[in-house]
Protein backbone atom coordinates (compact mmCIF):
# COMPACT_ATOMS: atom_id res chain seq x y z
CA UNK A 1 0.00 0.00 0.00
CA UNK A 2 1.16 3.75 -1.12
CA UNK A 3 0.91 5.97 1.69
CA UNK A 4 3.10 9.19 2.88
CA UNK A 5 4.09 10.47 5.64
CA UNK A 6 0.98 11.75 7.03
CA UNK A 7 -0.74 8.34 6.57
CA UNK A 8 -2.81 9.45 3.51
CA UNK A 9 -3.16 7.25 0.57
CA UNK A 10 -5.43 7.03 -2.63
CA UNK A 11 -9.10 5.01 -1.29
CA UNK A 12 -11.37 7.22 -4.06
CA UNK A 13 -10.78 7.82 -7.78
CA UNK A 14 -12.80 10.08 -9.65
CA UNK A 15 -12.63 9.66 -13.37
CA UNK A 16 -12.91 11.99 -16.04
CA UNK A 17 -15.37 10.07 -18.60
CA UNK A 18 -15.15 13.04 -21.02
CA UNK A 19 -14.10 16.59 -21.19
CA UNK A 20 -17.56 17.70 -23.13
CA UNK A 21 -20.00 19.58 -21.31
CA UNK A 22 -23.73 20.44 -22.40
CA UNK A 23 -23.24 23.56 -20.46
CA UNK A 24 -20.54 26.12 -20.22
CA UNK A 25 -21.39 27.40 -16.75
CA UNK A 26 -19.64 31.06 -15.92
CA UNK A 27 -17.53 29.90 -13.46
CA UNK A 28 -15.81 26.76 -15.26
CA UNK A 29 -16.09 28.47 -18.87
CA UNK A 30 -15.27 31.92 -18.80
CA UNK A 31 -15.51 32.08 -22.34
CA UNK A 32 -18.49 30.83 -22.37
CA UNK A 33 -16.95 28.54 -25.32
CA UNK A 34 -18.80 24.91 -24.98
CA UNK A 35 -16.34 21.97 -24.26
CA UNK A 36 -15.88 18.85 -26.51
CA UNK A 37 -14.71 15.79 -25.89
CA UNK A 38 -10.49 15.95 -26.41
CA UNK A 39 -9.40 14.33 -29.87
CA UNK A 40 -6.76 11.55 -27.23
CA UNK A 41 -9.57 10.46 -24.99
CA UNK A 42 -9.16 6.85 -23.64
CA UNK A 43 -11.67 4.48 -24.82
CA UNK A 44 -13.91 3.28 -22.54
CA UNK A 45 -11.84 0.16 -22.18
CA UNK A 46 -8.71 1.72 -21.07
CA UNK A 47 -10.27 3.85 -18.95
CA UNK A 48 -11.73 0.45 -17.52
CA UNK A 49 -8.16 -1.15 -17.25
CA UNK A 50 -7.36 1.97 -15.43
CA UNK A 51 -9.61 1.87 -12.64
CA UNK A 52 -8.87 -2.15 -12.84
CA UNK A 53 -4.89 -1.44 -12.76
CA UNK A 54 -5.75 1.60 -9.83
CA UNK A 55 -7.86 -0.90 -7.83
CA UNK A 56 -4.76 -3.13 -7.53
CA UNK A 57 -1.74 -0.61 -7.49
CA UNK A 58 -3.22 1.67 -4.83
CA UNK A 59 -6.41 0.00 -3.23
CA UNK A 60 -9.11 2.10 -4.81
CA UNK A 61 -12.60 1.75 -3.08
CA UNK A 62 -14.61 3.96 -3.90
CA UNK A 63 -15.76 5.57 -7.69
CA UNK A 64 -16.85 8.59 -9.07
CA UNK A 65 -17.57 8.78 -12.68
CA UNK A 66 -17.15 13.00 -13.79
CA UNK A 67 -16.56 15.12 -16.72
CA UNK A 68 -17.43 17.74 -18.04
CA UNK A 69 -20.27 15.90 -18.35
CA UNK A 70 -20.48 12.05 -18.40
CA UNK A 71 -23.81 11.61 -19.14
CA UNK A 72 -23.16 12.89 -22.84
CA UNK A 73 -20.62 10.10 -23.46
CA UNK A 74 -20.75 7.24 -25.72
CA UNK A 75 -18.64 5.75 -23.40
CA UNK A 76 -20.97 5.50 -20.70
CA UNK A 77 -22.71 2.63 -20.74
CA UNK A 78 -19.51 0.48 -21.97
CA UNK A 79 -17.67 1.87 -18.95
CA UNK A 80 -20.29 1.49 -16.28
CA UNK A 81 -20.70 -2.41 -17.69
CA UNK A 82 -17.19 -3.44 -17.17
CA UNK A 83 -16.51 -1.18 -13.67
CA UNK A 84 -19.79 -2.80 -12.28
CA UNK A 85 -17.71 -5.99 -12.13
CA UNK A 86 -14.89 -4.60 -10.58
CA UNK A 87 -16.45 -5.21 -6.73
CA UNK A 88 -15.64 -1.42 -5.77
CA UNK A 89 -17.74 -0.58 -2.40
CA UNK A 90 -19.05 2.44 -4.33
CA UNK A 91 -19.57 3.59 -7.68
CA UNK A 92 -21.59 6.86 -7.87
CA UNK A 93 -21.55 9.68 -10.44
CA UNK A 94 -21.73 13.58 -10.75
CA UNK A 95 -23.73 15.12 -12.88
CA UNK A 96 -25.90 18.30 -14.52
CA UNK A 97 -29.07 16.29 -14.35
CA UNK A 98 -30.14 17.99 -18.12
CA UNK A 99 -30.19 13.98 -19.60
CA UNK A 100 -30.79 12.12 -15.94
CA UNK A 101 -34.19 11.27 -16.86
CA UNK A 102 -32.99 9.32 -20.56
CA UNK A 103 -30.22 8.03 -19.01
CA UNK A 104 -32.04 6.98 -15.39
CA UNK A 105 -32.77 3.03 -16.54
CA UNK A 106 -28.92 3.01 -17.86
CA UNK A 107 -27.87 4.12 -14.34
CA UNK A 108 -30.08 2.19 -12.75
CA UNK A 109 -29.10 -1.05 -14.79
CA UNK A 110 -25.60 -0.09 -13.87
CA UNK A 111 -25.88 -0.13 -10.08
CA UNK A 112 -25.63 3.00 -9.42
CA UNK A 113 -27.17 4.17 -6.16
CA UNK A 114 -26.26 7.59 -5.55
CA UNK A 115 -25.74 10.84 -7.80
CA UNK A 116 -24.50 14.28 -7.12
CA UNK A 117 -26.19 16.69 -9.28
CA UNK A 118 -25.09 20.10 -9.91
CA UNK A 119 -27.73 22.62 -9.41
CA UNK A 120 -26.82 26.59 -8.84
CA UNK A 121 -30.25 28.20 -8.91
CA UNK A 122 -34.50 27.34 -9.03
CA UNK A 123 -34.86 30.51 -11.31
CA UNK A 124 -35.26 29.75 -14.67
CA UNK A 125 -33.84 32.50 -16.07
CA UNK A 126 -30.58 32.67 -13.48
CA UNK A 127 -30.09 29.06 -14.50
CA UNK A 128 -29.78 30.36 -17.70
CA UNK A 129 -27.51 32.64 -17.42
CA UNK A 130 -25.35 30.61 -15.01
CA UNK A 131 -25.20 27.69 -16.90
CA UNK A 132 -25.43 29.02 -20.58
CA UNK A 133 -26.81 25.65 -21.72
CA UNK A 134 -29.70 23.24 -20.94
CA UNK A 135 -33.50 23.89 -18.79
CA UNK A 136 -34.08 24.02 -15.39
CA UNK A 137 -37.46 22.20 -15.90
CA UNK A 138 -35.58 18.70 -17.38
CA UNK A 139 -32.91 19.00 -14.36
CA UNK A 140 -35.47 18.99 -11.92
CA UNK A 141 -37.90 16.26 -13.74
CA UNK A 142 -34.42 14.18 -13.89
CA UNK A 143 -33.89 14.32 -10.06
CA UNK A 144 -37.31 13.45 -9.24
CA UNK A 145 -37.16 10.38 -11.19
CA UNK A 146 -34.00 9.50 -10.10
CA UNK A 147 -35.31 9.87 -6.39
CA UNK A 148 -38.53 7.66 -7.39
CA UNK A 149 -36.33 5.25 -8.35
CA UNK A 150 -34.54 4.86 -5.04
CA UNK A 151 -31.48 6.76 -5.80
CA UNK A 152 -29.65 8.75 -3.10
CA UNK A 153 -29.70 12.31 -4.59
CA UNK A 154 -27.02 15.22 -3.62
CA UNK A 155 -27.10 18.37 -4.90
CA UNK A 156 -23.76 20.71 -5.56
CA UNK A 157 -24.58 24.65 -5.64
CA UNK A 158 -21.44 27.03 -5.61
CA UNK A 159 -23.16 30.28 -4.12
CA UNK A 160 -21.79 33.37 -5.99
CA UNK A 161 -21.92 36.70 -4.76
CA UNK A 162 -23.95 38.83 -7.07
CA UNK A 163 -25.52 35.70 -9.42
CA UNK A 164 -27.13 33.32 -6.49
CA UNK A 165 -26.65 34.39 -3.17
CA UNK A 166 -30.01 34.80 -3.18
CA UNK A 167 -31.04 31.24 -3.83
CA UNK A 168 -29.38 29.72 -0.96
CA UNK A 169 -32.52 29.14 1.10
CA UNK A 170 -35.06 28.61 -1.99
CA UNK A 171 -32.20 25.62 -2.73
CA UNK A 172 -32.40 24.60 0.83
CA UNK A 173 -35.70 24.60 2.09
CA UNK A 174 -36.29 22.62 -2.35
CA UNK A 175 -33.94 19.70 -1.00
CA UNK A 176 -34.85 19.06 2.72
CA UNK A 177 -38.52 19.05 1.33
CA UNK A 178 -37.91 15.98 -0.93
CA UNK A 179 -35.16 14.59 0.90
CA UNK A 180 -32.00 15.56 -1.23
CA UNK A 181 -28.72 16.44 0.41
CA UNK A 182 -27.90 20.05 -0.34
CA UNK A 183 -24.12 20.46 -0.65
CA UNK A 184 -22.64 24.36 -0.70
CA UNK A 185 -19.05 24.67 -2.44
CA UNK A 186 -16.54 27.16 -1.76
CA UNK A 187 -15.71 28.67 -4.76
CA UNK A 188 -12.33 27.86 -5.82
CA UNK A 189 -8.98 29.43 -6.80
CA UNK A 190 -7.95 27.60 -9.85
CA UNK A 191 -8.01 28.31 -13.35
CA UNK A 192 -8.74 31.40 -14.40
CA UNK A 193 -9.15 32.39 -10.52
CA UNK A 194 -5.86 31.66 -9.58
CA UNK A 195 -4.46 33.92 -11.64
CA UNK A 196 -7.58 36.48 -11.17
CA UNK A 197 -7.80 37.14 -7.72
CA UNK A 198 -10.08 40.22 -7.73
CA UNK A 199 -13.02 38.62 -9.79
CA UNK A 200 -12.38 35.38 -7.12
CA UNK A 201 -12.72 37.78 -3.63
CA UNK A 202 -15.93 39.61 -5.59
CA UNK A 203 -17.87 36.33 -6.05
CA UNK A 204 -16.58 34.24 -3.24
CA UNK A 205 -18.64 32.85 -0.44
CA UNK A 206 -17.14 31.53 2.48
CA UNK A 207 -18.67 28.65 5.04
CA UNK A 208 -19.60 31.64 7.58
CA UNK A 209 -21.25 33.71 5.34
CA UNK A 210 -23.07 30.97 4.21
CA UNK A 211 -23.91 29.50 8.11
CA UNK A 212 -25.17 33.56 8.94
CA UNK A 213 -28.00 33.27 6.37
CA UNK A 214 -29.27 29.84 6.92
CA UNK A 215 -28.88 30.57 10.83
CA UNK A 216 -31.84 33.22 10.22
CA UNK A 217 -34.02 30.83 9.33
CA UNK A 218 -33.13 27.40 10.51
CA UNK A 219 -31.20 26.05 14.12
CA UNK A 220 -29.11 23.25 12.79
CA UNK A 221 -26.13 21.54 14.87
CA UNK A 222 -22.68 20.44 13.59
CA UNK A 223 -23.20 16.02 11.99
CA UNK A 224 -20.40 13.43 11.83
CA UNK A 225 -18.51 13.02 8.91
CA UNK A 226 -16.13 10.08 7.49
CA UNK A 227 -12.57 11.28 8.34
CA UNK A 228 -11.51 11.88 5.05
CA UNK A 229 -14.91 13.97 3.98
CA UNK A 230 -14.60 16.89 1.83
CA UNK A 231 -17.44 18.61 3.29
CA UNK A 232 -18.16 19.80 7.05
CA UNK A 233 -22.17 18.54 7.58
CA UNK A 234 -24.72 19.91 9.51
CA UNK A 235 -28.02 18.30 11.00
CA UNK A 236 -31.46 20.66 10.83
CA UNK A 237 -33.12 18.60 13.25
CA UNK A 238 -36.11 16.64 12.17
CA UNK A 239 -36.02 18.00 8.49
CA UNK A 240 -32.72 16.23 7.20
CA UNK A 241 -28.47 17.66 6.50
CA UNK A 242 -26.70 20.11 4.21
CA UNK A 243 -22.87 20.32 3.78
CA UNK A 244 -20.11 22.91 2.72
CA UNK A 245 -17.50 21.87 0.74
CA UNK A 246 -15.33 25.03 2.65
CA UNK A 247 -12.09 24.15 0.70
CA UNK A 248 -10.98 28.28 1.96
CA UNK A 249 -12.44 28.00 4.76
CA UNK A 250 -11.87 24.37 6.73
CA UNK A 251 -9.23 22.84 4.35
CA UNK A 252 -9.07 19.26 4.18
CA UNK A 253 -6.10 18.35 2.57
CA UNK A 254 -4.67 16.68 5.85
CA UNK A 255 -7.24 13.70 5.31
CA UNK A 256 -7.61 13.90 1.37
CA UNK A 257 -7.59 10.03 -0.14
CA UNK A 258 -8.11 11.52 -3.18
CA UNK A 259 -7.07 10.52 -7.31
CA UNK A 260 -7.78 12.10 -10.51
CA UNK A 261 -7.63 10.29 -13.98
CA UNK A 262 -8.37 12.95 -16.61
CA UNK A 263 -9.74 11.60 -20.31
CA UNK A 264 -7.18 11.96 -21.59
CA UNK A 265 -4.97 9.53 -19.35
CA UNK A 266 -2.95 11.62 -16.84
CA UNK A 267 -3.19 11.11 -12.84
CA UNK A 268 -4.00 14.32 -10.97
CA UNK A 269 -3.16 14.08 -7.24
CA UNK A 270 -3.61 16.81 -6.50
CA UNK A 271 -5.89 19.95 -7.54
CA UNK A 272 -3.51 22.61 -5.92
CA UNK A 273 -1.05 20.77 -8.25
CA UNK A 274 0.03 22.05 -11.58
CA UNK A 275 1.53 18.05 -12.05
CA UNK A 276 0.52 15.28 -13.37
CA UNK A 277 1.48 11.78 -14.43
CA UNK A 278 0.94 10.07 -18.06
CA UNK A 279 -0.66 6.40 -17.80
CA UNK A 280 -2.63 6.32 -20.61
CA UNK A 281 0.54 4.11 -22.29
CA UNK A 282 0.58 1.50 -19.51
CA UNK A 283 -3.01 0.96 -20.10
CA UNK A 284 -2.38 -1.04 -23.01
CA UNK A 285 0.34 -2.98 -21.54
CA UNK A 286 0.30 -6.70 -19.75
CA UNK A 287 -0.56 -6.38 -16.02
CA UNK A 288 2.61 -7.77 -15.08
CA UNK A 289 4.96 -4.67 -16.51
CA UNK A 290 1.93 -1.87 -16.18
CA UNK A 291 1.79 -2.27 -12.25
CA UNK A 292 5.28 -1.93 -11.51
CA UNK A 293 5.42 1.45 -13.97
CA UNK A 294 2.02 2.76 -11.96
CA UNK A 295 2.72 2.09 -8.58
CA UNK A 296 5.95 4.43 -9.29
CA UNK A 297 3.55 7.51 -10.96
CA UNK A 298 1.27 6.58 -7.56
CA UNK A 299 4.00 7.21 -5.24
CA UNK A 300 4.96 10.65 -6.91
CA UNK A 301 1.09 11.70 -7.28
CA UNK A 302 0.92 11.28 -3.18
CA UNK A 303 4.04 13.34 -3.30
CA UNK A 304 2.08 16.39 -5.08
CA UNK A 305 -0.97 16.75 -2.25
CA UNK A 306 -0.63 19.97 0.00
CA UNK A 307 0.25 19.17 3.54
CA UNK A 308 -2.01 21.72 5.03
CA UNK A 309 -4.52 23.53 2.63
CA UNK A 310 -4.81 24.13 -0.94
CA UNK A 311 -3.58 27.17 -2.07
CA UNK A 312 -4.67 27.35 -5.50
CA UNK A 313 -3.65 25.99 -9.39
CA UNK A 314 -3.48 26.64 -12.64
CA UNK A 315 -5.39 23.40 -13.31
CA UNK A 316 -8.36 23.77 -14.71
CA UNK A 317 -11.63 22.00 -13.31
CA UNK A 318 -13.46 21.27 -16.35
CA UNK A 319 -10.11 19.16 -17.82
CA UNK A 320 -10.45 16.66 -14.80
CA UNK A 321 -13.76 16.60 -13.26
CA UNK A 322 -15.03 17.36 -9.53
Amino acid sequence: MIVDRQGRRFRNLRISLTSACNYACTYCVPNGKRLVAAQDELSAEAMARGVAYLIEAAGIERLRITGGEPLVSPKLETFMTAVGRMGLEDISLTTNGQLLARKLPLLVEAGIRRINVSLDTLDAAAFRSIARGGDLASVLDGMQQARAAGLKIKVNMVPLRGQNLDQVMPLLDYCLERGYELRFIELMRMGHLASDGNAFLQQFVSLQQLLEIIGQHYEYLQADAPLDATAVRYEIPGLGHFGVIANESVPFCRTCSRLRLSSTGWLHGCLSSSNRHYVGDLLDKPRHQALPALQRLLVKALGDKQDLAFSGGATVMKIIGG
